[in-house]
């Protein structure tokens, strides 16, 4: 009986402790799940896949995707902002600050809507080819005397030009006189010495004169044949001239050229017969109106143009040979509401892709970049074939800006159509770009987002100078002088090394320059040294984007121009600075001077 009592209450016991575990755990796992559903119910979760950045305090250039040391100072990368709750993975907020700084402006696009349904070229005055002559002498001797002697002289036909002694003309003159005593006996004789005068075009006036005088004329007067301007003189008094060589250009310039570059995806758009009105910088209020004359049937394989003209009145003498002139075609409008045109200036190209970029909230400066596919270049608009609808609203002015923003804070943008490794620490400061140059692009974008430093008035004359010399540098390499651009290199050295770095007494300031005035030194340096005219345009691109970069920065005291060539650098585009609006390309000089356009304005 005892160990039955023993049994049973052993039995109960385990009994009562397994029914308190069992219970005991169910209850703690029902409480476990109330938990959880309690905090997926107020916690959210919708940045926890966002891919968190890392960043440098001191310069907030560097992103990388995962912590380490910063590559340009070597401290501890600290988390970056993720950015403003709600927005899309690839949006990117600007702040009103910034806003205003960059002076950007947003359009809403709508089929046939924007301005700009004109086609625009650039181009040059040159003489009517057709209305030129070459003065020649019809006989051959030595120049006594010329009458012209420099270009730009005006001359009517039948003006004397220049005396030449001919021996051949002499013994013309001598068998004459005496075919002019046998005329009677032998006029078959006579007429023939005449006419041999007339081919050395000696006038029925001139050979009477000899006849009639009985003297031999010894040094022969040459006259003009036709009325015009000497453009090019090509012989001087005492040279030995043959027979029909050539004395002087004459160019009637009652009518000129206007001759225009157009680009491949503007030729649809030319034709024959189109009206054309110009204007120039000689007579900015003064308008020209002209027909296309010719549109050239070859391509010109090295600057993918071809060659537009137009014939131009110029009986008030207006129109100079050489001067720049821009040209406006306007278009049919018949299917203007079947297309979408924009501005130029709202559309990012670099050669492979073109981008725009969109307000995606109304109400709050947030953009977002859209690929888009480019039709008719319009003068200054694109047409859009894809990308883009009725209605939506892009950045028109400042997209520049907002594609540095892009940039810097890893999302898509021009030059990096997958965004979140822009910017990533030792493969570069900007970007994982292999090709530097694209790298120092980024770079010029970057610096449009930092806001102006305060400097002293000292500091920022002696960037001054180096910013002068950058603009010889330019101008230079716009004339395609690469001895001028040598030069210039040095004095950019010359320049930075007097710039004293002890003037920036804020630690931000100080550690932007440092990296600038290095970039600009490597830059300069590799100018210098070089005598190929191709290879220094190469560095100008990476001088050029820290050059913007400290532009911005520190400022000098002048408003400048940030102008893009879409086909600089095997169509990856390129930078430059300029101080007038006026394109004249420095990477392609002579052969494209005007290819490209302003993209912002730094004030």
């Amino acid at each position: 009986m005892n160990k039955n009592i023993i049994y049973i209450g052993t039995a109960l016991i385990v009994g009562l402790l397994a029914g308190y575990l069992i219970f005991s755990s169910s209850s703690e796992d029902e409480m476990a799940v109330k938990d959880l559903s309690d905090m997926s119910d107020t916690h959210d979760h919708s940045g926890e896949t966002a891919e968190q950045m890392w960043t440098c305090s001191m310069h907030p250039q560097i992103m990388q995707p995962e912590p380490g040391d910063c590559p340009i100072c070597g401290m501890d990368l600290i988390p970056a902002e993720t950015g403003a709750e709600g927005l899309s993975a690839n949006e990117i907020k600007m702040t009103d600050n910034a806003m205003a700084l960059a002076n950007i402006r947003t359009s809403v696009v709508g089929k046939g809507s924007m301005d700009g349904n004109s086609l625009k070229l650039s181009g040059k005055i040159r003489e009517n080819e057709e209305a030129n002559a070459v003065q020649v002498t019809y006989f051959a001797g030595r120049i006594e005397k010329l009458y012209v002697n420099y270009t730009g002289e005006s001359v009517g036909k039948g003006k004397l030009l220049a005396t030449i002694y001919s021996p051949e003309l002499v013994s013309a003159q001598q068998e004459l006189l005496t075919a002019a005593s046998m005329k009677e006996s032998q006029p078959a004789l006579y007429k023939a010495v005449r006419n041999k005068l007339k081919l050395w075009k000696l006038s029925d006036k001139q050979i009477n004169s000899i006849e009639e005088s009985g003297q031999v004329q010894e040094n022969f007067p040459v006259y003009a044949t036709v009325s015009g301007t000497v453009t090019e003189k090509m012989v001087e008094e005492g040279d030995y001239v043959k027979q029909g060589q050539p004395l002087y250009k004459i160019a009637n310039l009652n009518s000129v050229w206007a001759v225009f570059d157009a680009y491949e995806n503007q030729i649809a758009s030319l034709k024959t017969g189109q009206e054309i009105k110009l204007t120039t910088n000689a007579y900015p209020n003064k308008e020209f109106t002209a027909k296309v004359s010719f549109v050239d049937p070859l391509l010109n394989s090295a600057t993918r143009t071809v060659m537009v003209r137009a014939v131009l009145n110029n009986s008030e003498d207006l129109l100079k040979p050489g001067m720049f002139v821009e040209g406006r075609i306007d278009m049919s409008s018949e299917r203007s509401d079947e297309v979408i045109n924009v501005p130029s200036t709202a559309v990012m190209w670099t050669g492979e892709r073109s981008v725009v970029y969109v307000k995606t909230n109304p109400n709050e400066p947030i953009f977002e970049m859209r690929e888009v596919t480019l039709g008719n270049t319009n003068g200054e608009s694109f047409t859009i074939l894809s990308g883009l609808e009725s209605g939506d609203e892009i950045v028109t002015n400042g997209t520049f800006t907002v594609d540095a923003a892009a940039q810097l804070q890893g999302k898509k943008s021009m030059m990096n159509a997958e965004g979140g490794k822009t910017m990533t620490g030792h493969e570069g400061h900007l970007g994982m770009q292999e090709d530097n140059s694209v790298e120092n692009t980024n770079e010029a974008n970057h610096s449009q987002m930092k806001e102006r430093i305060e400097v002293s008035n000292k500091f920022q004359n002696q960037l001054k100078q180096v910013f002068d010399d950058y603009i010889l540098l330019k101008d230079a390499l716009v004339n395609d002088d690469a001895k001028g651009a040598q030069q210039a290199g040095k004095q950019i050295n010359q320049s930075l090394k007097k710039v004293d770095m002890k003037l920036l007494s804020d630690e931000k300031a100080h550690n932007h320059w440092m990296t600038i005035q290095k970039e600009l030194n490597t830059s300069a340096n590799a100018i210098s040294s070089n005598t190929d005219i191709s290879k220094q345009r190469g560095h100008f691109k990476h001088l050029s984007a820290h050059m913007i970069s400290s532009v911005q920065l520190f400022g000098v005291n002048k408003d400048v121009y940030i102008q893009f060539c879409p086909m600089a650098d095997n169509n990856k585009g390129a930078y430059w600075i300029s101080l007038e609006e006026e394109v004249r390309n420095p990477y392609y000089g002579e052969a494209m001077l005007t290819c490209g356009e302003v993209r912002d304005t730094l004030k």
